[in-house]
């Protein structure tokens, strides 16, 4: 049993310093002076396909792309439960299709939340 909780620890000791890794490690390169730091104007301005760009750098965007995008986001990860539920319904038997209900009603009372505050129509 207790064998099990070891290969997850020991695959969260080393995710964790991975990721520590991958952070500290452009630092000492730094430190030790094997990556350059050269700044200049034309490394710090902004890049936008070869060109100085037009008008205001920083554009605030429309709200309702995120709106979308969260929605999008949403039926997505629900085409994707209901797609593992379709596969194992016969060994899930009527405590996951309870289960599956539930979840599609949570997604469905958002949608039609989200349907009644008018956020979904463009203007």
């Amino acid at each position: 049993m207790l064998a099990n909780y070891g290969n997850v620890g020991l695959f969260l000791v080393v995710a964790v310093l991975f990721a520590i890794t991958t952070i500290l490690l452009p630092v000492f390169l730094r430190y030790f002076r094997i990556v350059p730091h050269k700044p200049n104007p034309v490394k710090n301005s902004p890049y936008e396909c070869g060109m100085e760009t037009a008008g205001k750098t920083w554009v605030q965007f429309n709200f309702r792309y995120y709106f979308y995008a969260l929605i999008f986001v949403a039926l997505d990860v629900m085409v994707f439960f209901l797609y593992l539920f379709a596969v194992g319904l016969r060994e899930i038997k009527i405590f996951g299709l309870i289960e599956i209900a539930v979840f599609v009603l949570v997604i469905a009372v958002g949608y039609i939340y989200a349907w009644k505050k008018k956020v979904l129509e463009w203007k």
